[in-house]
C-alpha cells in the first residue's frame, strides 16, 4: 500500500507540473493526491466497494483542497484537480470501449455501468465537500496567519 501511495504522490506531482500549478504548491498537491489514494485504499481494504471508496476519497480530497486553499491563499481547484487525477476511472472507460469494439456487449455494459458509478461517486464526493460553508475554511486560514505572525 505504501508503494501505491508513493506512486500516487509522484503521479499527482507530475500532473500538477503538466497543468502549470505554481511551483510553491507542488508539494501540497502531491500530498493531497497521496492522501486521496490512501483513503481509497483504506476503504477498499476494509471491505467497502469501489464506488463508495471513490466517494469517501473524493470527499477527503475536496476537504483537504479547501483547507489548503484557505491556508495557502490559492483557489481550491489548484489542489483538487491535481489530487483527483489518481481517482479518475480511466481504465474503466478504456475497457468499456474495448469490449464494445470487440462486440462483447455484456462486458461493455457491465464495465460502463461500473465506471459511471465511480465517476458519479467522485462527483458526489466533490459536491458534498463543496457544500460546506467557505467561512469554516477561512477561519483556518486566519488561525494559521495569526500563528505565523506570532512567530
Amino acid at each position: 500500500m505504501i508503494v501505491q501511495i508513493l506512486v500516487a504522490i509522484i503521479s499527482t506531482l507530475a500532473f500538477a507540473v503538466l497543468f502549470h500549478v505554481p511551483r510553491q504548491e507542488y508539494l501540497y498537491c502531491a500530498v493531497n493526491g497521496g492522501l486521496g489514494w490512501a483513503v481509497y485504499q483504506m476503504c477498499l481494504d476494509s471491505g467497502i466497494g469501489v464506488t463508495v471508496s471513490s466517494l469517501w476519497s473524493a470527499l477527503a480530497l475536496t476537504l483537504v483542497a479547501r483547507i489548503l486553499s484557505a491556508v495557502r491563499k490559492m483557489p481550491s481547484t489548484v489542489f483538487l484537480l491535481a489530487g483527483i487525477f489518481t481517482l479518475v476511472p480511466g481504465s474503466g472507460v478504456y475497457y468499456t470501449a474495448y469490449y464494445l469494439i470487440m462486440n462483447d456487449l455484456s462486458k461493455s455494459t457491465s464495465k460502463g455501468i461500473e465506471t459511471a458509478k465511480i465517476a458519479g461517486a467522485i462527483v458526489l464526493g466533490i459536491i458534498f465537500g463543496l457544500a460546506l460553508p467557505q467561512s469554516w475554511f477561512n477561519r483556518l486560514g486566519r488561525v494559521t496567519e495569526r500563528n505565523q505572525d506570532e512567530k
